[in-house]
């Protein structure tokens, strides 16, 4: 019994179905489906038959993800519910005698009387020289791009919030794409811990502001596009002003503070806001555009409480996921810029990279959201430090001060011979790089069932890497009635830097 079947055509082959992405058809197999197609298409017969009439074996074709040649050939059935791919093999690379890339053939490129628009910028869009035609050869072949298209990424402008994990790869693809204007935030310095995936950054940076490394590797990559540095912390009071000159504005933050904060600032102004997040194998991604779907608060009205989600820092992060994500990011950012595609609004892409999944998530406006809803409250940004629950830092200072104790405090009562117990919070996998010698490992997630393995009335001084797991852990035992305890600021980092350098940091 025949049945509608959805037929998805590659990109390859779509110049012969007429463009069409997508092609609905009438069959009761996989191999009816295929031969009604090239009863419409003839032209693209040949590109899926030999002459004998078989399907071509550079040709593969799958029913739902199973391909056919494991099922029942083009005997396959089809229901109401399927549907058809058609794979064909493709190739990368440069083409051409010796591997030489051909310069690309642009319309109206003869000399003349009257040069073409795209050469001399009357159309009001930028023009592009003889070095660009070069450089961008492989985008001015795409129909999808064209002459028109890369002078829109020309005039486009992209503000890039944050120049780590996320940001390396999103402003290398914007750079090398061509965008015309790319500003960059952040305030930190290149570390060596960096470098296992923030890939702007080289071991020559080590010690730099990282808009410094940043920019020399964006102009070096290419010196079409400008960079704009914007060494500073994105704050309510500053952020409006920054985001307003740019078309487009990409999240690239690890923190809920400046997450809320970017959404927030880029409703208000109207702008569009691509997103993305990454902890540990998993990453997000989607686009926030009040103006036609739903902003980031529509997603999570609320933020988690502080220490709740560990950041990259406390939980890890596989160094290849923000380039992942990032690229992500830059491929929804370019659409954008050109007009082309469906993009991320209204969509949430959740990627799992040990299984090497995609998954795709509706997203809603939220009639209810306080930014962008029917009845919205929130008409400017607000203190977003003390949205996310985190006290100012003179205030959470003073408090961690009256249960925190240095690294050569700690040393010092060591020497002194002073009793205490020292717990190391970490993961198991983190104990066996480095520890603290003459330190316990209850890691934090096992503390709650090993209390009572501890002495309330010793001095229990908690460790972890840097310091926010063990001061979590402190609150916990706070909690559970534990009162002579501290928390070692800086963690054993600080420990290996200040006091013992033979114990590794990582």
């Amino acid at each position: 019994m025949k049945t509608r079947t959805r037929v998805h055509i590659p990109t390859p082959l779509r110049p012969y179905v007429a463009q069409q992405s997508v092609v609905e058809i009438e069959a009761a197999t996989v191999g009816e489906a295929l031969r009604e197609l090239v009863a419409r298409h003839d032209q693209l017969r040949r590109h899926l038959f030999d002459e004998s009439g078989r399907l071509r074996r550079y040709v593969n074709v799958y029913r739902n993800e199973e391909d056919v040649r494991h099922l029942q050939g083009e005997e396959t059935p089809l229901s109401s519910s399927d549907t058809v791919s058609i794979v064909p093999s493709i190739a990368g690379g440069s083409q051409g005698e010796g591997g030489r890339s051909q310069s690309a053939t642009v319309p109206g490129a003869r000399r003349g009387p009257a040069p073409p628009a795209w050469a001399t910028g009357e159309d009001g869009l930028p023009p592009l020289g003889p070095e660009e035609l070069l450089r961008y050869g492989r985008h001015l072949i795409l129909p999808e791009v064209g002459l028109e298209g890369q002078r829109k990424l020309k005039a486009a402008s992209v503000l890039v919030v944050g120049a780590g994990g996320l940001g390396s790869p999103l402003a290398l693809y914007l750079a090398a794409a061509g965008v015309g204007r790319i500003g960059l935030v952040d305030f930190d310095r290149v570390e060596e811990s960096n470098l296992q995936r923030q890939i702007l950054h080289g071991t020559s940076s080590v010690g730099q502001p990282k808009l410094d490394s940043a920019a020399a590797r964006l102009s070096d990559l290419n010196p079409h596009v400008r960079v704009e540095a914007h060494e500073v912390r994105l704050t309510s009071e500053n952020a409006l002003d920054i985001l307003r000159p740019f078309d487009v504005v990409v999240d690239g933050t690890d923190n809920f503070p400046t997450r809320y904060l970017v959404n927030d600032a880029c409703t208000l102004l109207g702008k569009p806001n691509v997103y993305g997040s990454i902890f540990r194998f998993e990453g997000q991604a989607s686009v926030f555009d009040a103006r036609r779907g739903p902003c980031y608060r529509c997603l999570y009205p609320d933020p988690p409480p502080p220490g709740l989600v560990p950041s990259c820092a406390e939980g890890g992060v596989l160094g290849v996921l923000p380039g992942v994500i990032g690229v992500i990011q830059g491929i929804e950012t370019i659409k954008l810029i050109l007009g082309v595609g469906e993009s991320l609004i209204g969509r949430l892409l959740l990627f799992d990279a040990l299984a090497l999944r995609f998954r795709e998530l509706t997203l809603r406006k939220d009639p209810e959201c306080p930014l962008c809803g029917e009845r919205p409250s929130i008409k400017e940004l607000i203190d977003y430090q003390a949205f996310c629950g985190i006290a100012p830092e003179e205030q959470a200072g003073a408090e961690a001060a009256d249960w925190e104790i240095g690294v050569r405090e700690l040393e010092a009562q060591r020497a002194g011979g002073e009793d205490f117990t020292l717990i190391d919070v970490r993961e198991p996998h983190e104990y066996e790089i480095a520890r603290i010698p003459g330190s316990t490992l209850i890691p934090l997630h096992h503390l709650p069932e090993r209390m009572s393995e501890l002495d309330s009335s010793r001095e229990i001084v908690l460790h972890c890497h840097h310091g926010q797991r063990s001061m979590r852990a402190l609150q916990m035992l706070r909690q559970a009635g534990f009162r002579k305890l501290k928390n070692l600021r800086g963690g054993i980092d600080s420990w290996s830097r200040e006091v013992d350098p033979s114990v590794p940091r990582y």
